[in-house]
């Protein structure tokens, strides 16, 4: 942001309330102090963003001060992934994961850990030897136990929460062809919740995935969870990371996904949450120039819609992570094609409440009904 003052005014934001608001351009009084999410929804479910390490560690301080005034749980983007945590046999890097549950510690949120095991973002010498064959069911064993135990371990007690295994089912929903499988066979899912419960028995364990709300994905999901339930392992939630769109999935594809896993008694968490309101076509940058209001309104509405569902399964769903704090921050400005321009959350690339942040505080139940 520029640093030149405006109207006399200082051109960093001042927070009123809940919202980052820019001196330039003043809210009526009415609206200057919404509930900040995590207020509106006290007592229902924990409100969340993953945050990149610029916000963590000082960097970005519009982002971080959003975080602080609105959200109550924190999950890292990419600090705690194989590829950055562990980059080398050996060699373990914690600098970052350090610094972000030291900022959710100073400010009193509840930490989750992303991820333990998963097919992308883990390098490749974790599956081979030194002349770069696959390694042996025993070698991988033993390296996929000594990364949880050390990485898990140095965390016990902070990190409440892991997301132990990550997209492991295919769209069919059997699980995906990765080195993981080839190797280890299909018990290596068992395994890395084993591991990360020996390291920390009272921290919560997690599957997460997308696109669940398809049928032939959840079942396959609803079998494994029920799979890992017969071994008697202790797997908390289903992370249903909710990458949606504007008209996908249909409410009903997200009740009927909610309630699937609250038959099996494991808990529900939206683990990272955005709407992509950009066509998934070639185009290279549809609304570089900004949202027309439509589309704002569009948004507002699916949001709204969202957390409707997400209301309606209060007794299942636990928590609502963002994937991101403000647009500028989402991996979608760069999928599926680079340099585009998104808008799939609350918050603009300014730091301000987009309409979508008053469709989703509208929602909240009033404090009489959080206690019905």
């Amino acid at each position: 942001m520029s640093s030149r003052p405006r109207n006399g005014c200082r051109a960093l934001p001042v927070f009123l309330g809940a919202l980052a608001i820019g001196c330039a351009q003043r809210p009526r009084a009415a609206a200057l102090n919404p509930p900040a999410l995590r207020t509106a929804f006290h007592g229902v479910f924990l409100v969340g963003a993953a945050l990149n390490a610029a916000q963590f560690s000082g960097q970005d301080t519009l982002g971080a001060a959003i975080v602080k005034a609105q959200f109550n749980s924190i999950t890292p983007e990419n600090a705690l992934k194989w590829a950055s945590v562990h980059p080398r046999p050996g060699t373990y890097d914690f600098a970052a994961g350090d610094r972000y549950v030291a900022f959710g510690e100073q400010n009193r949120m509840f930490i989750v850990g992303h991820n333990l095991v998963w097919h992308n973002q883990t390098p490749r010498w974790v599956f081979e030897d030194s002349a770069g064959r696959l390694v042996s069911r025993d070698t991988l064993l033993a390296r996929l136990r000594d990364h949880i135990r050390t990485v898990v371990g140095r965390y016990r007690g902070r990190i409440k929460g892991w997301d132990v295994v990550n997209e492991a089912l295919e769209d069919d929903g059997t699980l995906r062809r990765t080195p993981w499988l080839t190797i280890l066979g299909e018990d290596y899912v068992a395994a890395a919740f084993r591991f990360a419960h020996e390291a920390d028995p009272d921290a919560e364990l997690y599957y997460n995935d997308y696109e669940l709300e398809r049928a032939p994905k959840r079942r396959g999901a609803v079998e494994l969870v029920r799979r890992l339930q017969d071994e008697g392992i202790p797997i908390a939630a289903v992370g249903l990371q909710n990458h949606d769109r504007l008209d996908w999935p249909s409410p009903a594809q997200e009740d009927s996904t909610i309630d699937a896993f609250a038959r099996l008694g494991v808990r529900v968490m939206i683990t990272e949450l955005d709407v992509d309101v950009l066509p998934h076509t070639s185009e290279s940058n549809p609304f570089g120039d900004g949202l027309p209001d439509s589309l704002q309104q569009a948004l507002a509405r699916r949001y709204a819609e969202l957390f409707a569902s997400y209301l309606r399964h209060r007794e299942t769903v636990t928590r609502v992570t963002f994937w991101g704090v403000t647009d500028r921050d989402s991996w979608l400005n760069n999928w599926p094609v680079r340099g585009r321009t998104n808008y799939p959350l609350l918050f603009g690339r300014d730091g301000r409440p987009k309409p979508a942040f008053a469709a989703v505080v509208r929602t909240a139940p009033t404090r009489e009904r959080r206690d019905d």
